[in-house]
């Protein structure tokens, strides 16, 4: 059940450019979810999907908003190491009627389109 209210969404994010198709996603007892992931700081669109997935996801218009947020995470750096391979990335509800599916649409109708041509990440 999980894994299928989650499909629309993880699929949809990894056709974003330097998403990296690893995901970790939950519910938790008051029936918000989450969605973790890295994002590849190497690869040259990675700020800029950090940009996007930041204004959309955040700070859609100050009488938009969505009722997600979007944030990194990461363990301890000086026990674990750098960046690269320790800092990841959450998208979590703030509302449990706001599905999966629905952040999914959002991010469809306001991301660059089609979301996997790296032309149209590139700002002019």
């Amino acid at each position: 059940m999980k894994d299928s209210l989650f499909q629309p969404l993880t699929d949809y994010l990894t056709k974003v450019p330097a998403i990296l198709p690893s995901f970790g996603t939950g519910i938790d007892d008051d029936g918000l979810w989450w969605v973790k992931f890295r994002i590849d700081i190497s690869n040259p669109l990675s700020w800029n999907v950090v940009q996007e997935l930041g204004c959309v996801v955040n700070y859609l218009s100050v009488d938009e908003r969505l009722p997600t947020i979007f944030y990194p995470v990461s363990p301890a750096p000086y026990l674990n190491g750098g960046p690269d391979k320790y800092l990841s990335w959450v998208i979590e509800t703030k509302d449990k009627d706001f599905s999966p599916t629905s952040l999914m649409q959002w991010l469809e109708g306001r991301l660059p389109n089609p979301v996997d041509q790296l032309n149209e990440w590139e700002l002019e």
